[in-house]
């Protein structure tokens, strides 16, 4: 009898210690009570939360609720002696509304608070722990709430164990809760740039692809403006929009502090001013290494570069060249190891170019260069040098003169030196005119490979070079498909000189490019390069014909110095017209494309359809004269009441740079339509008629 009093008296002192459940309160669109981690032990700190369950597709808010809101409040009634510090706010979630960007919560969350108890609480007694919380819940409209909560919370000696019912959920809160794991951080403003720098062991190589800053005082930034984040060796730096608190006229801050996301992890900061890292303290717009899908891994961005590297053989500005080599092959049909052999060497020099282009422009955007895929062609030497080489490709082709082996010639053997040269260098030229298209699936792969570190960059770059060499490699080493070339004859002759106007279409749009680069003066000392360089070829293709060669020969290498000197000076004396020309050749009424005019426009009520193009961007020009030259496009711009804005690229400029950044591009095309409100539409790069009128009618609503 005595045994079974004590098991009796046992378990009602065991139920004491269980905290009654605190009665859910309906308040708005949510359901509220207070929850706690365990029972309260003496001279120990207990947590104790504020549960929200929240209607599905309402919100309520963080400490800084961002353009709009009303962050949660909670007014303790403790019992003497008891006291509650500050709330101990999860990560917050992003919550875009309209132009407004706010900050809060949907579904259930715990906002815990943590609760001292004083040493003298008695063991075995309950105490009742009272709270008035406030909360504004919001959908499209924005309800004020209130609930008062009560909880009965027994004290025990001793460790207490978690709470059955609420003891896991909290503990997971408050390990996932930003942590201030003694970051280091320093910010500059600049008139419309605040940069943030983060440093620290565990910011230390991460991924910046989703960073985030989510400040505790709302006037710190622009919450609406996007937020981009460039690698450092040491951590990372956010480039900002600079909020109220750094408007003309005002006190200048001395610290701010907020949370840092990245990773799904959050880090408390707190940054003053200082000097930024090496390579982040250009202000006012400088490169960004930008938001590229967060969903993309390592292998994802290199499968996306691979079926881009494909695509890209598709394209106008690729085909001609590698239409050169692959008739190359026809010579070799009947020797697969020699054929193998070229196919090797064609993606050797693929590959190779690939990586070093892809190096020079990730140490440019370290530098604080506003490059992106296609740079190159922004510099009006290197398109007169490419020009050049192509008017002189064609001129081989054309049989002017003879370079290395023919393609016609059927003896020679394709393993020897010259020919295995001819392969590698066919594979830099496919590159070098491969800059100006973006194919499907490339820009994702590119935008998500310059946020990464230089390793993963390198191999996306392999897996654009492996796909635009693979289709030519392949026909190379799998006999069936060599075997499919008709043998040689006159046939491949005809070819040859059928090629070469590819060449010369090629480099007469380069001048073009050119001529909206440098100018009108500086295209007639181009066109005069090309005069010169075509006696070189000349004076060369009558050395190769001649018993005694070498006055011919020195005649050829005059000729290519000359074209040299004129080609080098027409594009050092560049007028730099800038980006209006471009402007001036669409079909569509146009407008030069800047931030505040979208903004503006758009506070009218406007549809805004924004072109990123570039002269050199074949695919931006295809479209310019297809999808948008259109009758029906035209139509829709009109019943819409549509602005087409323009953002040229041609020429290096970083507000265009830092614009593709932010929508996770390096290149160009990027077409966006913007309605009055909310995020604007991003449409593929190949437009269709259908396409462009679909979004326009989308976006006027």
């Amino acid at each position: 009898m005595t045994r079974w009093l004590a098991v009796l008296l046992a378990g009602l002192a065991l139920g004491s210690a269980v905290p009654a459940r605190a009665e859910l309160v309906r308040a708005g669109h949510l359901q509220a009570e207070l929850a706690p981690q365990s029972a309260a032990a003496p001279g120990a700190v207990v947590y104790v939360a504020l549960h929200q369950i929240i209607d599905p597709g309402w919100h309520t808010y963080w400490r800084n609720p961002g353009d709009s809101g009303q962050a949660t409040s909670i007014a303790w009634t403790l019992p003497t002696g008891w006291s509650a510090a500050d709330v101990v706010w999860p990560l917050p979630q992003k919550l875009p509304t309209g132009p407004l960007m706010d900050y809060g919560y949907t579904g259930s969350v715990y906002l815990p608070t943590p609760i001292q108890v004083p040493t003298d609480a008695k063991p075995g007694s309950t105490v009742h722990i009272k709270a008035s919380a406030h909360f504004l819940v919001c959908q499209d409209i924005c309800i004020p709430a209130d609930a008062m909560l009560d909880l009965a919370l027994p004290v025990v000696s001793g460790s207490p164990a978690p709470d059955a019912q609420f003891g896991a959920a909290i503990s997971e809160t408050l390990a996932a809760a930003p942590k201030d794991v003694g970051l280091s951080a320093v910010f500059a403003a600049g008139a419309d740039t605040l940069k943030l720098a983060v440093t620290g062991a565990v910011v230390k190589g991460q991924d910046v692809g989703d960073a985030y800053f989510f400040p505790y005082d709302s006037s710190v930034i622009d919450h609406a403006k996007h937020q981009t984040a460039e690698r450092g060796p040491d951590g990372l730096t956010l480039n900002l929009a600079p909020g109220l608190a750094f408007q003309p006229g005002g006190t200048p801050l001395k610290t701010f502090a907020g949370v840092l996301a990245l990773g799904g992890r959050g880090y408390v900061v707190s940054a003053s001013p200082g000097p930024l890292p090496a390579g982040a303290s250009g202000l006012g717009g400088g490169a960004t290494m930008s938001s590229a899908p967060r969903s993309m891994g390592l292998a994802t961005a290199v499968l996306f570069a691979l079926l881009g590297g494909l695509v890209l053989n598709l394209m106008p500005c690729v085909f001609p060249i590698l239409s050169i080599k692959a008739a190359s092959l026809a010579a070799h049909r009947e020797n697969a190891g020699k054929a193998r052999l070229q196919g090797l060497a064609f993606m050797a020099g693929v590959i190779a170019s690939f990586v070093i282009l892809a190096g020079v422009l990730i140490a440019a955007k370290a530098a604080g260069q506003a490059v992106g895929w296609g740079f190159q062609l922004q510099s009006p030497g290197v398109v007169a040098a490419l020009g050049l080489i192509l008017f002189l490709a064609g001129l081989n082709l054309s049989g002017v003169f003879e370079l290395g082996t023919s393609v016609q010639g059927t003896g020679a053997g394709l393993a020897s030196r010259g020919d295995l040269a001819g392969a590698v260098f066919t594979g830099v030229l496919a590159v070098v005119v491969a800059a100006p298209c973006t194919a499907p699936f490339m820009a994702g792969a590119i935008g998500w490979a310059f946020t990464q570190p230089t390793s993963s960059a390198l191999l996306v770059f392999v897996g654009l070079g492996v796909g635009l060499a693979l289709p030519f490699t392949l026909f190379a080493f799998v006999p069936p498909l060599l075997r499919l070339i008709p043998r040689p004859g006159r046939w491949m002759t005809i070819l040859k000189s059928i090629l070469a106007f590819p060449m010369y279409g090629s480099a007469t749009w380069l001048a073009w490019v050119f001529a909206l680069q440098a100018g009108v003066n500086a295209e007639a000392l181009l066109l005069a390069a090309a005069v010169a360089a075509g006696f070189a070829a000349w004076a060369w293709g009558l050395s190769q014909q001649s018993a005694k060669p070498l006055a011919a020969r020195l005649w050829a290498i005059a000729g290519l110095l000359a074209a040299g000197l004129l080609a080098s000076t027409g594009a050092q004396n560049a007028e730099a017209p800038g980006r209006s020309q471009t402007a001036k050749a669409a079909a569509l009424p146009s407008e030069g494309w800047s931030q505040a005019r979208v903004d503006d426009l758009r506070a009218q009520g406007k549809p805004v359809f924004v072109d990123f193009t570039a002269a050199w961007c074949i695919t931006c020009q295809v479209n310019e004269r297809t999808a948008l030259a259109t009758h029906a496009v035209a139509d829709a711009f009109k019943t819409t009441g549509a602005v087409y804005l323009k953002a040229d690229w041609t020429n290096p400029d970083p507000a265009i740079a830092k614009a593709l950044a932010d929508n996770g591009r390096s290149g160009v095309p990027l077409y966006l339509v913007y309605g009055p409100s909310g995020s604007p539409q991003v449409l593929p790069q190949i437009l269709t008629e259908g396409v462009v009128v679909n979004a326009l009618n989308k976006a006027k609503g």
